[in-house]
């Protein structure tokens, strides 16, 4: 599944490795991100710890849930 097809406020995970703009912090495919929205291209995601990632919105993404 496509992060884009994911709803605000969903729990992922990455299944392939993330696609990211220069210069922005790298992820981990063993993370579980929150999604809050997508803006073009990328998104705006969370980490447990508040740190903020902007993921592709093209990228392959499994639904982690009870979290």
């Amino acid at each position: 599944m496509k992060l884009y097809d994911l709803h605000r406020n969903t729990y992922f995970k990455l299944v392939e490795s993330g696609h990211i703009p220069p210069c922005a912090p790298q992820v981990n495919m063993s993370t579980i991100y929150k999604l809050h929205n997508i803006d073009g291209m990328y998104s705006y995601c969370t980490d447990a710890s508040g740190n903020v990632f902007h993921i592709a919105a093209f990228d392959e993404v499994e639904v982690v849930e009870g979290f």
